[in-house]
């Protein structure tokens, strides 16, 4: 019994302490409206992959071939506030190939050459603040017309700043149900009086 202490502590320790790879590869392809996607830790523990659609009424995921989900385009402004990654999660590494224009038009070779400048100046800005991450651009100029990127990057992190995440908000929820509860408290207070 004292042996299962010691194991589970060593291995929750090893949890806290050491970092844990979320690598996330996406695809996307805008003649056919969809992005497909795949997380997986440590690049080989597939966790979750789907697609995506953009739909009129909102954002579709596609979990399943019988199972999709949608999240309203009225709803994405108030989930974004709510959410807030830590500085606890890293960026590691960025890597895409963005796929467009045409290698027989002027238009087609002004946009590739447009894509690849933009994205070395932005990513040697990234590079001078972050010198860790990996980052890597290509531009490909294709016949076959439309726009797909391609895009494999990965978020670095350890236990300890996941449960500080998750206590934060825990404590944000229960502070807001504190305040709620005053609030409709002192509300009623004076409408007896």
């Amino acid at each position: 019994m004292g042996e299962f202490f010691v194991y589970s502590f060593f291995l929750g320790m090893l949890f806290f302490i050491f970092p844990i790879f979320v690598y996330a590869d996406v695809y996307v392809d805008v003649t056919e409206n969809r992005c497909w996607f795949s997380l997986s830790l440590f690049k080989y523990l597939k966790v979750f992959s789907g697609y995506l659609q953009l739909h009129p009424e909102g954002l579709v995921f596609h979990i399943t071939k019988k199972t999709a989900i949608i999240l309203p385009y009225s709803q994405m402004m108030s989930m974004r506030q709510k959410f807030e990654i830590t500085k606890g999660f890293q960026l590691y590494r960025f890597h895409q190939i963005v796929e467009a224009g045409s290698p027989n038009k002027v238009s087609g070779i002004v946009l590739g050459a447009l894509l690849q400048s933009s994205s070395g100046q932005v990513f040697s800005i990234m590079q001078t603040n972050h010198p860790f991450l990996s980052l890597r651009n290509s531009t490909l100029l294709s016949d076959r017309g439309g726009v797909r990127i391609t895009i494999n990057t990965a978020l670095v992190f350890n236990g300890l700043i996941l449960s500080i995440a998750f206590a934060k908000k825990t404590l944000e929820a229960i502070i807001n149900w504190i305040r709620k509860k005053r609030s409709t408290a002192s509300w009623k207070k004076q409408h007896n009086s």
